[in-house]
């Protein structure tokens, strides 16, 4: 079976980096050990330039150990409706004694969704031309199974570490809103960066970090269905 995707692709793609945190920016600062990007339509469609109906979406995981889980059982509206295991089981977030609301910091929804399950909330109208969607997670052991650190501190200041990320099995786990009977979208990743944001902050905060050895790895044969590294 043909997988139809040339460029970087859930689940088909890892990413390989060095990365030293020397100063981390504060209690406000969302250092992100990966960032990546991508758009689709909620009716799982590509997005095409209308801004009306075009979706970016992030899947961010945080690595400052500051930043806390706003996603608890008491704050639904923070988490997304469900999660998804690696082996593909589906937790919903009222699923208290189960659920790994640990593992999520906040989860907000696009604000043209038109068929959202409540609670909801809907993410910041103003950062981008069109609607956007954010999956921000924190290190857990739910994701360390792809790479990725499996508790807070891991990989932060005074402990640099060289990371493989499964980020294509990760990613392709991750809830991402669409319309109710349509195809899945095809998960197409546009950017990964790696850095911070930091929220205002009295005094100023600074950051400083260092990345090397950065790679993005695409297997062989992800075209034809026969994909290997």
């Amino acid at each position: 079976m043909k997988s139809g995707c040339s460029l970087i692709c859930s689940p088909h793609f890892k990413v390989r980096l060095t990365l030293d945190v020397k100063r981390g920016g504060g209690s406000n600062s969302q250092f992100y050990l990966l960032d990546i990007g991508s758009c689709w339509k909620n009716n799982g469609k590509p997005c095409d330039g209308n801004v009306l109906t075009d979706v970016t979406r992030y899947s961010e995981m945080i690595i400052n150990p500051e930043t806390t889980s706003w996603c608890r059982p008491d704050n639904l509206v923070s988490c997304p409706p469900y999660h998804v295991t690696r082996t593909g089981d589906i937790i919903y977030r009222n699923e208290t004694s189960r659920f790994p609301y640990s593992a999520y910091h906040l989860y907000c929804t696009p604000g043209n969704a038109e068929f959202l399950e409540k609670p909801y909330d809907i993410c910041d109208p103003y950062s981008n031309p069109q609607a956007q969607e954010l999956v921000q997670i924190l290190p857990h052991p739910e994701w360390a199974v792809h790479g990725y650190p499996a508790k807070q501190g891991d990989g932060w200041v005074g402990d640099p570490r060289t990371w493989e990320l499964d980020v294509g099995a990760l990613s392709s786990r991750l809830y991402f809103y669409l319309d109710p009977g349509t195809k899945p979208a095809r998960r197409v990743w546009s950017s990964i960066n790696v850095g911070t944001e930091i929220y205002v902050s009295s005094p100023g905060e600074t950051a400083e970090w260092t990345v090397s050895d950065f790679d993005v790895l695409v297997p062989e044969g992800v075209e034809d269905g026969s994909s290997s590294y």
